[in-house]
């Protein structure tokens, strides 16, 4: 059993270790959210050491003039000297050198087994010198009145949370006053009754980062003043530092991740297990915890109509925040940290425009981001993820020209390739290379690429009426975007409309386009599924170069057959200059630098916009949006703050029965005080989870298959509608479809003529413990009017399937529904889908790959019903019809050479009939989806409804799901 690194008490898992070293009331509190300010480490130490030759901060040295380059340098001896760690003096302890056991536990939770993690030696001391959450709630000015009234300054619990809606909501001052004058609400003990008081007390609630302004002078004329709105980035990254919710999900020491024990194969996930990481804490003094910043900047649309008003938010984050979390727009782990100013300059040549618009960017950059320059140099380890020196610098320096003379100094740049900003913000940022800051970004560089290029060189090959028909007749996944009336004539396409057509592009354009030119678009599919993994090893990294060489080797047939045109002039091209097939040479060394390339994508950026910047400005007179945007933030921010510290304040209180301000409890050496400490702490983290995380969540199948398992006798159905098998969690309905139905009635419906003689083989093979394997081969032995022990069924008409991430097994996959539905109005012939169906118990899905498995067409979903009176052995077993389709097999390998897709036959009997037979429904692993191929000429009367019951022909599409890609691939 794991025990706590500090109190030394046992836990029954590490999780709960964690949940309770980051309790507040314990006296191991906080030991992941204390911060370490070495500044005042001086201030804090006894007489003894002030007499000491460590300066103080004063002593130190402002950050030169920004033309001064060379003076900016990274210095650990100054670091050292600011930095004086005396134990004694500080009254600090040093806790551990190395990560603790909880930390190591949770890296290796999701890995598997066999992994190894190393460690960065002696980095992360923690000392009790920080604040926690509801310590520095506790330090807001108001804090006494909150003795007595925790949710001051309001009256109660019911005048805050009327209070929070109305401040949350995107109802404007005038609407609030009209929802507050209502005689309903006039009733309620409220204690505002107008808008402007209701806000006027909301600036009475503990606050995040305070908002400032700056207007910024510029060297040439503009429309309108250049008005700079910004928060101090350390205070935001404090934040997030310091927030309960991330305290769970912070890795605070870099490391490096081995595949076994030989420590020969790497493995690469988070920024910290990457390369610049590790240099960038060997450069840091011991005990230094090394924090990456993360900054997102782009423009974004308020109004598309009315004016086109454009807003240019700068978003920061923490790298230190596993990447499964930042990474969820739910979790809010951007912050805005500043308003760029989008001015229009007033200058003749419109490219100069552009110039001048991109050095404002950067001196507003300058500005912003300036204690974080400080605490580069001096050591407030707010540390960015950079590197050294680049050379753009050099380059700069040799531009012998005045930087306002902007056309000529333009013209001298552009020899060497430069943007004509002369002084980037980066040039005084210790260890700044953009080599390192700038990380390749999978959603503009390779799903825009696919839209901009794949997709127009696979309309050129087929037309756009044969590439437009073959994805309107595709089999629909439910849950998954069916393009009904193709790709081609889409308008708005977005970055997840893109990822839902490379779904099924390879299997679509297979056999109907040259080898060459499917074997180029397929070895880019490669590239882009094998870089999105979330865990990629050196051997990934490999297969990664590899897939984009080999498009290198088979490009040149698009060329000759003409299929790379000019978007405007629709004429051939002969070359290659596409700069975001340039950048895709950068992925597999970033891998290994700076992590996996996933968790840099802009999906969660591009969806804060809309929480930061669209919704805010909804709310606004439609004047001065910017001003509006950051009072409306810091409404809500102060609001969720607050909600957050009220609701585990309580929860504390009533689990100790203390006030909130007592965050110092007693040793409980009881074993029942113990438990209630678990209680409390599993009650905060439900706070936190019910307030922080999405509320649109995954369904758990695992967990509710868990508590039918370990539910009291007689509280559940039986057999249970949701179970695990293996490595997946199968549900169906609590009602079946049809209730009872003879079994020569569903033979007739399902038009399955061998249902009887089936199940007839199926019991003659279950014996008499009912818990046999099945598997394919054997031939029908029992007539098809067979005796059968029971004569009715019950019939479902889909089964739900979940598994766990196929690098991750602490994630959830999505979940897949198979249906088996007979023939109606919609669907002729039915609708019914592909599984795979584990036949040998030697192999496991998805380790085993598709070894030991078939994929298998799902006809009927069924349990048979014991007759009145008798209770058969077998009767409580779910039960699935399949018929089974075979793999073609290839020249010297199992799939096709060009789609690298298997290609699928139905299988039959000697006699034509398909092969088919019954199965428990706990042998099916997973979705498959199947594609028919097409061929150069598509059959003009398939239907979506149609095309998997007319198709005698399949691909294996591996590439609808990345899981399945992967189970497959690797």
């Amino acid at each position: 059993m794991p025990d706590c690194p500090q109190c030394l008490k046992s836990f029954s898992t590490a999780q709960r270790v964690t949940a309770h070293l980051a309790q507040p009331k314990s006296k191991c509190h906080a030991w992941q959210r204390e911060r370490l300010e070495l500044f005042q480490v001086s201030s804090l130490s006894t007489s003894d050491s002030s007499t000491s030759s460590s300066p103080s901060l004063s002593d130190l040295h402002d950050l030169p003039a920004d033309d001064d380059l060379d003076a900016v340098q990274f210095d650990p001896d100054v670091f050292d000297a600011i930095a004086t760690f005396d134990h004694d003096d500080v009254g600090g302890e040093e806790r551990f050198q190395e990560p603790s056991m909880v930390e190591s536990t949770a890296l290796l939770a999701g890995l598997g087994q066999g992994h190894q993690i190393q460690c960065f030696p002696g980095a992360g001391v923690v000392f009790d010198l920080g604040e926690t959450f509801l310590r520095r709630f506790e330090m807001d000015p108001y804090a006494s009145f909150r003795h007595a009234n925790l949710y001051y300054p309001f009256a109660n619990l019911n005048d805050w949370e009327m209070a929070n809606f109305l401040l949350r909501s995107k109802l404007s001052m005038a609407k609030i006053d009209e929802f507050l004058s209502l005689r309903l609400v006039r009733t309620l003990p409220l204690s505002f009754w107008t808008a402007k008081e209701l806000r006027s007390r909301t600036e009475l609630l503990p606050t995040g980062p305070c908002w400032n302004y700056r207007i910024v002078a510029t060297h040439h004329p503009t429309k309108s003043p250049a008005i700079l709105y910004f928060r101090d980035p350390l205070e935001c990254i404090e934040a997030l530092f310091n927030h309960p919710y991330f305290a769970d999900h912070m890795i605070y020491t870099p490391f490096q991740v081995f595949t076994s024990a030989e420590r020969v194969i790497r493995e690469f996930g988070e920024w910290m297990s990457g390369n610049v990481a590790w240099r960038m804490q060997s450069k840091l003094p011991p005990g230094a915890t090394l924090c990456g910043v993360i900054l997102s900047s782009d423009k974004t649309h308020i109004t598309n109509m009315c004016g086109g008003k454009v807003a240019h938010p700068l978003l920061i984050s923490l790298a230190n925040i596993k990447m499964a979390v930042w990474n969820k727009a739910s979790s809010h782990a951007f912050l805005l940290n500043a308003l760029i100013p989008v001015v229009e300059f007033i200058h003749p040549v419109a490219r100069m425009r552009s110039v001048l618009e991109a050095r404002l960017f950067h001196e507003c950059l300058d500005i912003i981001l300036h204690p974080l320059k400080i605490a580069a140099q001096v050591g407030r380890m707010m540390s960015d993820p950079v590197g050294n020196l680049p050379r753009t610098l050099t380059h700069l320096s040799r531009i012998q020209c005045d930087p306002n003379d902007v056309e000529r100094y333009f013209l001298l740049c552009k020899q060497f390739r430069l943007s004509g900003v002369a002084k980037p913000f980066w040039r005084n940022w210790p260890l700044s290379d953009p080599a390192n800051f700038l990380p390749p970004e999978p959603l503009h560089h390779w799903y825009r690429k696919f839209w901009d290029h794949d997709v127009q060189w696979c309309k050129n090959a087929l037309g756009t009426q044969g590439l437009d028909f073959r994805y309107s007749v595709l089999h629909p996944i439910v849950g998954m975007c069916h393009f009904k009336d193709g790709i081609t004539t889409l308008k708005q396409v977005t970055g997840r409309a893109q990822r839902d057509m490379q779904r099924y592009m390879i299997a679509v354009i297979g056999g109907a386009a040259s080898q060459d030119v499917v074997i180029a678009v397929r070895a880019l599919m490669d590239f882009r599924y094998l870089a999105q993994a979330p865990r990629i090893t050196s051997i990934v990294q490999d297969k990664i170069n590899e897939a984009l060489s080999e498009f290198h080797n088979h490009k040149d047939a698009i060329t000759d057959e003409g299929l790379r045109r000019g978007t405007e002039s629709r004429q051939a091209l002969d070359h290659w200059l596409i700069p975001k097939l340039e950048l895709m040479q950068s992925v597999a060394p970033s891998i290994s630098e700076l992590g996996v390339p996933v968790q840099w994508s802009a999906d969660t950026t591009e969806h804060a916009h809309i929480e930061v910047i669209k919704e805010p400005a909804s709310t606004t007179n439609n004047h001065n949006y910017d001003a509006q945007i950051c009072r409306y933030l810091d409404r809500v921010e102060r609001c969720r703050l607050f909600e957050t510290a009220t609701r585990l304040g309580a929860t504390l209180n009533s689990t100790d029965g203390h006030d909130i301000s007592d965050l110092a409890i007693e040793d409980a050496t009881a074993r029942d005080d113990e438990e209630n400490v678990e209680d409390g702490e599993e009650n905060a983290m439900a706070i936190l989870n019910d307030i922080w995380s999405p509320r649109r969540r995954v369904p758990n199948f695992f967990a509710i298959a868990e508590q039918l398992r370990t539910a009291p006798p007689g509280s559940t159905p039986h057999p249970a509608r949701t179970f695990i098998s293996g490595a997946t969690a199968i549900r169906i309905n609590y009602k079946p479809s049809l209730r009872r139905i003879s079994i020569s009635e569903a033979a007739n419906l399902f038009n399955l003529p061998d249902l009887q003689g089936a199940l007839a083989d199926y019991l003659g093979r279950e014996g008499a413990y009912a818990q046999n394997f099945h598997s394919f081969g054997r031939q029908r032995r029992s007539p098809p009017d067979a005796h059968l022990p029971f004569k009715d069924l019950q019939i479902w008409y889909k089964v739900r399937l979940q598994q766990k991430s196929y690098h991750d097994s602490s994630s959830l996959g999505p979940v897949f529904t198979v249906n088996a539905h007979p023939p109606d109005r919609t669907w002729q012939y039915g609708r019914h889908d592909a599984a795979i169906l584990q036949v040998d118990a030697r192999h496991e899905w998805p380790s085993s790959s598709l070894t030991g498995h078939a994929i298998v067409d799902v006809r009927l979903i069924m349990c048979p019903l014991s007759p009145k009176g008798v209770r058969l052995i077998w009767g409580d077993r779910f039960l699935v019809y399949v018929r089974r389709f075979d793999i073609v097999p290839q020249q010297q390998t199992s799939v096709d050479r060009a789609t690298g897709l298997h290609i699928l036959k139905r299988a039959t009997h000697v006699s034509g009939e398909f092969l088919g037979d019954v199965f428990p429904l706990d042998q099916i692993k997973s979705y498959a989806h199947l594609v028919p191929r097409f061929g150069e000429a598509a059959d003009v009367r398939l239907t979506s409804m149609n095309s998997f019951h007319s198709t005698q022909s399949f691909w294996l599409n591996s590439y609808f799901d990345k899981d399945f890609y992967y189970t497959l691939a690797l």
